[in-house]
């Protein structure tokens, strides 16, 4: 049987040992790819309309963030049907992805009697000239062959009837790390979802161990890929992150281990751009080949990168199977153009096909040859930013089973090694007080994508199992504190003085708007290292402000903050700050 084209044949490899280096992602999340919010999807073996699935997540508070025009709520602790590469069905762990929209809805029916109501764009998988591909909802025609889960088997079902018609309302996806497809559940037709690392990783990033899969996979993203280069093959044939050479089958040696970091799109993606310059060692700038540029969330993306100083950048020209050369060649033209604009010189352009896996090999070439391992000091005096904070614990584990709340975060220096005694600051707050509490425990087991660990080093994402209650690290609620060994923290901060330096003009948005000076009383959203605050401006003295914080915050040396203001309805991107000591 044929495999599906968006899935290698070959099995994926175990990450040999922890991620070296963090590489993240920025520009354009270009969303669009769903289902009418009535239509059903098996959940728990069960079915859902979209529009339940919502009301389960947001009674579980189980929201991650906002992705392009839309939510993203985690459903991990739940599971559904996928696809594997051989075809097979297996239950899979998913995100649910969720916006407005007002458009057209393709609705085909099917000769056993199924519906499916989809976008113009979503893809559909379909039995066509003796193989399976995607196809639009837009492109299939009468008497396609849809394919379709029926009685734990795959069947093929011809397409009777096609109707467009208008629609308002929400529309919603499952979003399937690994295998990047799901299942209708009226009619068992196979979907493909929208991903949030997919456009960059596609097929060569590998799962992550159970523990960080379930935990801290997608409002930060982390898909850690092992690079191999062969031996005896020329760049850039030579790379690949399946350990085996295609091209002549020499032997290919391990480089190192890379982790994409990504994240649900514009805003969250921001916020954890701005707050974690530090956790960032390089970029990777997607830009769309057959769109304007810059597109004004791509504007923002490259001005962060700009302000939070990542320099060592690729740009990744991506749907370049959509556009001529000629076109190609312009837009390549534009985007070095932006790129100056910004002070970014000499920055390669990689031209691929995420989706078709066009150019890969050249991607992974420019990130070995542009975004090297930064030299890290492992025997300094351990330091980690939290960046993910939950429970891994399902729902009626007996209480003598229950394990402690785990933390998720980079090690910005030093090590930790399992049974080392820990401080987190600002801790947790104490209603009893008034005041947040640090918090001291035990490192009890260590994570990374290479699997349990009994030393963690700086470099990649890493899940440190603790003996803190559970209840108090569920739903990321000990984001942005600091861990390191007990004593050796920065005192937390009640208040920031910080010299303040405001861009000509927000972007991220179409129209030109102005930033305005900071205003008394004004307040404002923060990032600071990775803890998000409010804060009201109650000082300003040329450009050096002073801020009350309304959650405390325990930053790092030399922490850069990250200033939004609210326009309209969204937080916008207006400027930065350096603490001032």
């Amino acid at each position: 049987m044929d495999t599906l084209p968006f899935m290698s044949s070959s099995p994926k490899r175990r990450i040999p040992r922890q991620s070296e280096v963090n590489i993240g992602t920025a520009g354009h999340v270009d969303h669009g790819k769903c289902l009418a919010i009535y239509e059903k999807v098996i959940l728990d073996d069960s079915e859902f309309t979209g529009e339940q699935l919502e009301k389960l997540a947001i009674s579980n508070e189980l929201y991650q963030g906002r992705s392009g025009e839309g939510y993203v709520y985690s459903l991990v602790q739940h599971r559904t049907l996928s696809l594997n590469e051989r075809l097979s069905i297996v239950y899979t762990h998913p995100y649910l992805y969720i916006q407005s929209y007002k458009g057209a809805i393709i609705s085909f029916s099917t000769s056993s009697g199924r519906v499916l109501r989809v976008t113009p764009e979503h893809p559909v998988l379909c039995y066509r000239h003796g193989k399976y591909q995607w196809v639009k909802a837009k492109n299939i025609v009468a008497d396609d062959s849809v394919t379709a889960f029926d009685s734990n088997k795959l069947t093929t079902d011809s397409v009777l009837a096609i109707r467009v018609q208008q629609y308002q309302g929400k529309i919603f996806d499952l979003m399937i790390p690994s295998y990047h497809n799901f299942i209708e559940a009226a009619g068992g037709i196979v979907c493909h979802n929208t991903t949030l690392t997919e456009a960059i990783t596609g097929k060569w990033t590998s799962a992550h161990s159970e523990e960080l899969r379930r935990g801290i996979t997608i409002r930060v993203g982390y898909a850690d890929a092992a690079v191999y280069k062969c031996s005896g093959c020329s760049p850039p044939l030579c790379y690949n992150t399946d350990g085996e050479c295609s091209s002549c089958g020499g032997e290919a040696e391990l480089q190192r281990v890379i982790s994409i970091v990504d994240s649900p799109g514009h805003e969250s993606l921001m916020a954890n751009m701005l707050s974690g310059a530090a956790l960032m060692d390089g970029a990777l700038v997607v830009i769309a080949a057959n769109e304007p540029v810059p597109q004004p969330q791509t504007k923002e993306h490259v001005q962060a990168l700009q302000m939070i100083g990542v320099k060592n950048l690729v740009i990744v020209q991506n749907k370049i199977d959509l556009v001529t050369y000629t076109q190609a060649l312009d837009n390549m033209e534009k985007i070095n153009a932006f790129m100056q604009s910004y002070g970014f010189k000499d920055i390669p352009v990689i031209p691929v096909s995420a989706q078709k896996r066009l150019n890969i090999d050249a991607l992974i070439q420019a990130m070995e040859e542009f975004i090297p391992t930064p030299k890290r000091d492992a025997s300094a005096t351990p330091l980690m930013s939290v960046l993910r904070s939950f429970d891994v614990n399902l729902p009626g584990t007996p209480v003598s089973n229950l394990r402690g709340g785990v933390v998720g975060g980079t090690l910005l220096k030093g090590s930790f090694s399992v049974g080392d005694e820990i401080e987190m600051k600002p801790g947790i707050y104490d209603s009893s007080k008034g005041k947040y509490i640090p918090i001291t425990t035990k490192i009890v087991s260590l994570g990374t994508s290479a699997g349990l660990v009994d030393k963690v080093f700086p470099g990649g994402l890493v899940a440190v199992g603790t003996s803190i209650d559970p209840y108090f690290t569920k739903s990321d609620s000990l984001v942005g504190n600091l861990v390191g060994a007990p004593g050796t923290l920065p005192e937390e901060l009640n208040d920031i003085v910080m010299t303040v330096s405001l861009f000509d003009s927000v972007v991220g948005i179409l129209q030109n708007t102005k930033v305005e000076p900071l205003k008394m009383n004004e307040v404002l959203r923060l990032n600071i290292a990775t803890a998000t605050t409010a804060g009201a401006v109650t000082s300003i003295r040329g450009n050096i402000a002073t801020i009350k914080l309304a959650k405390p915050v325990c930053p790092p040396p030399n922490a850069r903050v990250a200033i939004s203001r609210r326009i309209a309805d969204r937080w916008r991107l207006i400027g930065s700050g350096m603490l001032q000591s």
